[in-house]
């Protein structure tokens, strides 16, 4: 595996290579994109890209954990939390470590 992480500068050169906009015209287009997906999880819209996957957001309820050093019940607060579920073609790829 590499240790290698996507940004948005990479992302947004990515725009401009194959796009072929601006270099300000894709961070622009990225940014808004990445504004628009978050504002729909922030809502609590479910973000469906189809042959990527699906970011949703999840309520869960309060609960008793134990701190696993000490074994001491710790109260877990309700929270919401964002999930992922890669659609089936991206769990092929990544498994075949196929890129385009």
């Amino acid at each position: 595996m590499s240790e290698k992480t996507l940004t948005r500068m990479d992302l947004s050169e990515a725009v401009f290579r194959e796009v072929g906009l601006s270099r300000n015209e894709s961070a622009d287009l990225v940014e808004a994109v990445l504004l628009h997906v978050s504002d729909a999880l922030v809502a609590g819209e479910t973000v469906k890209i189809s042959s990527f996957g699906t970011f949703s957001v999840r309520d869960k309820s309060a609960r008793v954990g134990r701190n696993p050093k000490t074994g001491d019940e710790v109260p877990i607060s309700p929270r919401r939390v964002l999930t992922f579920r890669p659609s089936h073609l991206m769990k092929e790829r990544v498994a075949n470590g196929k890129k385009r």
